[in-house]
């Protein structure tokens, strides 16, 4: 509960994985990637209730020690390779409605950031207040320009890329790109579009360290040289 509002964390932890098995329970340090994720979320002691969403009752019972909850597995149709976030949100308000249970706000918190924090999802909070948005959707600088992305033409080809760039790096427009650490929005505002970015949806701006974002096994050891380091 925060400012007289309710608030749920779901955390979304499928069991596939085809970049990396089992990616969302790996051992990180000693400890299961989504339990930096339900820590954090404890933390920042703001959520009514801090849910899981899994196909796999393993997953289950690691989210359960590590201290979040877990009332219901997903579907099968739900589970597979093509299972969307959008999917996963509606399941577990779905669920969650059954038990008579609803939510001014919900956070989507992916397990794949375990060095986002408690500040971090404070601070999305506090962007939620200070704009009186619909959505908070966290960002982070890009570490290109837009400028410099291309899409490859068949032979990959590369005459006349630069034409147009400025050649200084400083006056070249900073860009950024969703970083997957925290969605944060209004629960009727999401059931109504069912997504973030239909009217006052603002971003939140994270730095580079917390920014990080599990996909594969050399993500995975960035993580873990980063935590080594701290």
């Amino acid at each position: 509960m925060w400012n007289n509002k309710s608030f749920l964390a779901i955390i979304p932890a499928r069991s596939g994985s085809k970049g990396l098995k089992d990616k969302n329970i790996m051992l990180l340090k000693n400890k299961p990637l989504i339990a930096y994720t339900i820590e954090a979320a404890q933390k920042a002691n703001i959520f009514d209730d801090i849910i899981v969403s899994t196909d796999s009752s393993l997953y289950q019972n690691i989210a359960i020690k590590s201290g979040a909850s877990a009332p219901f597995l997903r579907p099968n149709d739900l589970s597979g390779d093509t299972a969307t976030s959008k999917e996963a949100i509606l399941h577990t308000l779905k669920e969650l409605k059954k038990q008579g249970k609803d939510y001014d706000y919900f956070m989507l918190l992916q397990p794949t950031s375990p060095l986002r924090t408690a500040e971090n999802i404070l601070e999305s909070i506090e962007v939620l207040r200070k704009e009186q948005a619909n959505a908070v959707v966290s960002v982070c600088k890009a570490n290109h320009s837009q400028d410099l992305m291309m899409y490859l033409q068949e032979n990959n080809c590369l005459d006349g890329l630069l034409k147009g760039i400025p050649s200084i790096r400083q006056k070249q427009k900073e860009t950024y790109v969703l970083n997957g650490a925290i969605y944060l929005c209004n629960t009727s505002y999401y059931l109504k579009y069912e997504n973030f970015y239909e009217a006052r949806c603002y971003a939140y701006i994270m730095d580079k360290y917390h920014s990080v974002d599990i996909d594969d096994i050399y993500d995975f050891k960035y993580a873990e040289a980063l935590l080594d380091n701290l």
